[in-house]
């Protein structure tokens, strides 16, 4: 590898562990002679030599019980495992089952030495590993705004304005009754949605009427029970904080025997089901999960390398993708 390179063994070293006192030019040679050759290096010894090992977690915590089902956690894994795979890292994956769970492993994470640092896929306010990763120094990054901790970095996206949006599109096609089915109140993402919804709302010189908002939990069941409850206020359209909440919100309206959008318009928010899994296709809120997985392991890896600095809040932006749920045109 060396000799193929023109270079020493230490500079050889000092490259595939991302050391400083490299030119430019050589490090560049020795990564192309690097990928020409399918060189690997050995995972052990360069944890001896960099004192890392190369090995990173992502935790879960146990208010997410429908990862397996909601397809946002695929998608974010996914994101995370190749960002993962392209800095030659290995992930940890930490799902808690329970609140007890999560309390007993909290410390033996924060505690941890097998991992170079923690992704906390979490928006939920006062999680309780936060502080203790905080207090162990240990480098972090947070998936979802985190306004209580401001030395922690996060990668996050624009909430507020993807409800605003959404909840807009609406208003402008002259719904006059436009509800809400939120996210989880004790979750950054559920609050900033329904802040959003509530913006539009006082733009357009619409008051905010209690019984067109139902607090929903991101699930298909939840969406349902919160349609079903909304039907008696008889809303014209429904911004649904969710897509499987969107899908709840559909079987119950079509088992009330009305019609989307004829009767009742709806909007989503994720534009992660498959394609036409339902009709009328959704109108929907599109987010970049895929990139907010790698844009975790990107921060964290520079947390890694370079230290602790000025925390560094990433908010990436959402857009709204029209389909056949929510109208044609102007009522």
């Amino acid at each position: 590898m060396a000799e193929l390179a023109g270079v020493s063994l230490s500079t050889v070293s000092r490259v595939v562990n991302q050391q400083a006192g490299v030119r430019a030019d050589v490090r560049s040679r020795v990564w192309q002679v690097i990928e020409e050759t399918g060189y690997r290096p050995n995972l052990a010894a360069r944890a001896l030599a960099s004192n890392r090992s190369g090995v990173i977690s992502l935790v879960i915590p146990h208010v997410f019980s429908t990862l397996f089902t909601d397809p946002y956690f695929p998608r974010l894994i996914k994101g995370i495992s190749l960002a993962c795979n392209k800095n030659d890292l290995s992930l940890s994956l930490f799902l808690f089952h329970s609140e007890d769970e999560e309390k007993r492993l909290t410390r033996r994470i924060a505690n941890t030495s097998i991992v170079d640092g923690v992704i906390i896929a979490s928006t939920q306010f006062d999680d309780p590993l936060i502080p203790h990763l905080i207090a162990n120094r240990v480098p972090l990054v947070v998936i979802g705004r985190q306004d209580q901790y401001p030395e922690v970095n996060f990668v996050d996206i624009d909430n507020e304005a993807g409800a605003y949006t959404a909840t807009i599109h609406l208003l402008r096609r002259n719904y006059q009754r436009v509800a809400h089915i939120s996210g989880p109140q004790n979750m950054v993402s559920g609050v900033d949605r329904l802040v959003g919804y509530r913006r539009a709302l006082r733009d357009r010189g619409y008051a905010y009427r209690e019984e067109l908002v139902v607090e929903g939990d991101y699930s298909e069941a939840g969406g349902y029970a919160a349609m079903r409850q909304l039907l008696a206020a008889q809303p014209e359209a429904v911004f649904v904080a969710s897509d499987p909440m969107a899908l709840g919100a559909y079987r119950a309206i079509r088992e009330a025997g009305l019609q989307i959008p004829e009767d009742i318009a709806l909007v989503g928010f994720d534009d992660l089901l498959p394609p036409n899994s339902i009709q009328p296709r959704l109108t929907t809120i599109r987010q970049p999960v895929v990139q907010t997985g790698q844009e975790a392991v990107n921060l964290l890896m520079d947390i890694i390398e370079n230290g602790p600095s000025p925390p560094n809040r990433i908010i990436l932006d959402t857009k709204l993708v029209i389909r056949e749920s929510c109208g044609s045109g102007a009522r």
